[in-house]
């Protein structure tokens, strides 16, 4: 535990590239994007934590834990502002995509504005774009991903969004003439999606690097299970718990919990793990180390299925048939682990058993606590209660799963807890200052990093609520209309100035 033992302690911010306000419909990987520098500097904070930044859509709820992908970059947070500086879009070009600042995104419009700005890229530049060095360097840099990928969404397109098990069988199987053939076919389709992939991930590093300068770092999100319509499963059938005609034998989900009574069946396949050991992780191995060479850190999620994963037969109607099914995580982590310490945030919410915590403890993964889970009957055994919380965690009043705190207090809690929140804190805690209250409590709690949510800071209430687990509708598409004002980030720094939390007073953080 050499990285949290040391007294090593920070703060940050958590909010989704999508919900930062812009006058694109939608948060990007410009302007809006390097404001947080300035704002994160003033206030003290390292990390900057998004959710994963995967490729989904509205057919797939818009869920960035639902994506056509696991390695590629999702094309509506590519900024226009960047293509217009880097001479690819006229500014005029760009305006014709400006929408009000309002507080939800409308992906279906966005999505067609900015695959519109790349499609005019590609007939007006194509032919010399394919003539750029750095261009040429990325395609074979990303080979191992970016060809499937690019070809799978350009034949999807071509069939009308089929997903790849209704594909003519010699593509479902992939049969090399028939895959020669559509891709000369689909030449420029499929050019034109590396096009997008190659601005996206252009722009992500360049961000990268103006917050590594800054002394900041950022925290990214990969989501453990993939997607069944997705390049990934139908490139590596083999890898996944499939019938004969392809689609889906054991799938993902969760028993009953906090979120849901009945559990959550999310449908994704399940891995078949003796395959994957069998090719010595090689798959994971890859999918980790792309994400992590993006960011400074990445978070992932439902780690407890490295131990072991909730299993559901194709047949069940709810999650609640399923059953635990072991993982080989350990094997993983410690071939991971021979390459030196992993920056790796493991999401150990839910049903945790001892054998996931001790997973996690034995590669020195910081594990995460949400205060809005310390609350209620077994508040003083609950590992989520301010005072039980251990250095070698990140600590969150809410994460984007959660309520926002102020709607949490006005609709999930008891007139009891709101009294402890009130005693914890220190001061009469109402709903206006609930917000502040549990920052408070996470910055001066012992774990190794507390965040914020932009939502909290803007001291927002139910309304601004990013996700409710369980509910297939409704959810992703809150975004702010206006940034904290500069009280409210003075206040915050100090406060991270009294937590010990400054950026400026761990300034090695970054090369842990």
């Amino acid at each position: 535990m050499a990285r949290f033992s040391e007294g090593w302690r920070a703060a940050g911010l958590m909010t989704h590239v999508t919900s930062l306000p812009t006058n694109y419909g939608v948060g990007d990987l410009g302007p809006s994007a390097y404001k947080l520098i300035d704002l994160m500097k003033s206030a003290g904070l390292t990390f900057w934590q998004v959710l994963p930044v995967v490729p989904t859509g509205p057919g797939l709820g818009n869920s960035p834990y639902s994506a056509f992908s696991a390695f590629a970059g999702y094309e509506i947070l590519i900024s226009l502002d960047l293509l217009v500086r880097d001479r690819l879009l006229s500014e005029s070009e760009a305006a014709s995509c400006l929408t009000p600042l309002t507080s939800e995104v409308n992906f279906e419009q966005v999505t067609r504005y900015k695959s519109a700005m790349l499609d005019l890229i590609l007939n007006r530049e194509g032919k010399r774009l394919l003539e750029r060095e750095d261009f040429q360097r990325f395609l074979t840099e990303n080979a191992i991903w970016l060809n499937d990928y690019a070809f799978y969404m350009a034949t999807k397109d071509s069939l009308g969004g089929a997903p790849w098990d209704q594909w003519p069988s010699e593509l479902k199987w992939r049969e090399d003439w028939a895959l020669a053939k559509t891709g000369e076919k689909l030449f420029w389709p499929i050019l034109r999606q590396k096009l997008g992939q190659f601005f996206f991930f252009k722009q992500l590093n360049e961000l990268k690097a103006a917050f590594n300068e800054a002394k900041l770092a950022l925290i990214g999100d990969t989501a453990f299970y993939v997607n069944h319509d997705s390049s990934d499963v139908w490139a590596n059938q083999r890898l996944f718990s499939l019938d004969s005609q392809g689609q889906t034998s054991l799938r993902a989900g969760v028993p009953p919990d906090y979120y849901a009574k009945d559990g959550q069946l999310w449908g994704n396949p399940i891995y078949n793990w003796p395959q994957h050991q069998a090719e010595g992780f090689s798959w994971w191995k890859f999918r980790l180390g792309h994400w992590l060479r993006h960011f400074d850190w990445t978070r992932l999620d439902h780690f407890r299925a490295m131990s072991a994963c909730w299993a559901v037969p194709a047949d069940s109607a709810t999650a609640a048939g399923g059953y635990w099914l072991p993982a080989p995580g350990r094997d993983l982590f410690q071939d991971l682990a021979r390459s030196g310490p992993l920056n790796i945030i493991a999401e150990d919410l839910g049903v945790i058993t001892p054998d996931v915590t001790a997973l996690r403890q034995a590669h020195d993964l910081p594990g995460m606590r949400v205060l809005q889970f310390g609350f209620g009957p077994d508040q003083p055994l609950s590992l989520h209660a301010p005072f039980r919380i251990e250095p070698d965690n990140f600590v969150y009043p809410g994460t984007h799963d959660n309520n926002t705190t102020r709607g949490w207090f006005r609709q999930e809690i008891t007139v009891r807890d709101r009294q402890r929140i009130s005693d914890l804190a220190g001061f009469q805690v109402e709903e206006i200052n609930v917000a502040w209250a549990l920052t408070r409590l996470a910055w001066l709690s012992p774990g190794a990093v507390a965040i914020t949510t932009l939502a909290d800071l803007l001291n927002l209430d139910e309304r601004a609520r990013f996700n409710t687990p369980g509910q297939p509708t409704g959810n992703w598409a809150w975004r702010a209309n206006r940034w904290p004002n500069p009280r409210t980030l003075e206040s915050l720094a100090e406060l991270t100035e009294l937590a010990g939390r400054d950026n400026m007073a761990h300034p090695n953080i970054l090369t842990y």
